[in-house]
């Protein structure tokens, strides 16, 4: 419909597929294609030009003013104009959710007010396309498995090793690793992530949580390996206390992942340098 429109308006197929530039044969077969399915002819056809028929005038009038509607839509999309708009769904593990996201989140959503960010929390993998996910936030330790997704680094996930002062109190500070395996830890599930260290006896407590692990921890159960980023402001409140200041380990890589497009959206472009400037000032390290 849009070619016979074109093709109206210039009164030529040669200078219908100068202007789009297309194949001139190509225009000739999707007119003669629509003509078919319509049962009547469109256009009287010369050497030198095309004319409308009394059919095609009829199907011009009609279709143009709607043709050209729609185009007005498609270039007036939030995506098109200079601040960008929109939904972003967003699927993230609950401790960076909570101890990172959330914070970039106040800034981003005031520089961006046009765009909504919709978060989905998650400890599971989740397939971006089938589920309608614009964005993930995955902690990926070795190369990405999947290579239908786009994947931006954006900072190392390290653990250190953590207990409550009610604890030490209790059973002792380690000094070393090999003094540290006779104590009671609180254990992470995901086998992905390497133990520090090998306990002689059964955990005291294993999850599936880094934020549960942390509140097992502060109330004095036994000694935790934790991301840094969720530990430091416990430690700066004397909630925590880092041992075996010399043991220190990164999990992996912080990565925002997203399928890949030929041209990425606006809103999610933002998005991504936003986190990426954001953590340069806001360092999950340390």
């Amino acid at each position: 419909m849009q070619l016979f429109v074109e093709v109206a308006k210039a009164g030529s197929f040669s200078a219908t597929a100068k202007k789009l530039n297309v194949e001139r044969s190509s225009i000739s077969r999707n007119i003669a294609a629509l003509e078919k399915a319509l049962g009547v002819q469109l256009l009287s056809r010369t050497t030198r030009q095309v004319a409308l028929t009394t059919a095609g005038e009829l199907l011009y009038r009609q279709i143009s003013p709607h043709l050209d509607s729609l185009q007005e839509a498609v270039t007036g999309l939030p995506e098109r104009e200079e601040q960008p708009a929109g939904l972003i769904r967003v699927t993230v593990l609950g401790d960076i959710a909570i101890k990172f996201l959330a914070g970039a989140l106040a800034g981003f959503t005031a520089r961006y007010p046009a765009i909504q960010v919709e978060v989905h929390i998650s400890n599971h993998l989740v397939d971006l396309v089938n589920d309608g996910i614009d964005v993930a936030l995955r902690v990926v330790k070795a190369k990405l498995n999947d290579s239908t997704l786009i994947a931006r680094p954006l900072t190392d996930i390290v653990m250190h090793v953590y207990a409550a002062p009610s604890y030490l109190a209790r059973a002792g500070t380690p000094r070393t690793l090999i003094e540290a395996a006779d104590h009671q830890w609180l254990v992470y599930r995901d086998m992905r992530i390497p133990q520090l260290v090998q306990p002689t006896q059964k955990p005291a407590v294993t999850g599936d949580d880094m934020l549960f692990l942390q509140e097992a921890a502060k109330a004095g159960i036994g000694i935790a390996a934790l991301p840094t980023f969720l530990a430091r402001h416990d430690v700066a409140a004397g909630n925590l206390v880092r041992i075996l200041p010399e043991t220190s380990i990164v999990i992996g890589v912080l990565n925002i992942l997203h399928p890949p497009a030929k041209q990425l959206s606006r809103k999610v472009r933002v998005f991504r340098e936003y986190l990426v400037d954001y953590l340069s000032v806001h360092p999950l390290v340390g």
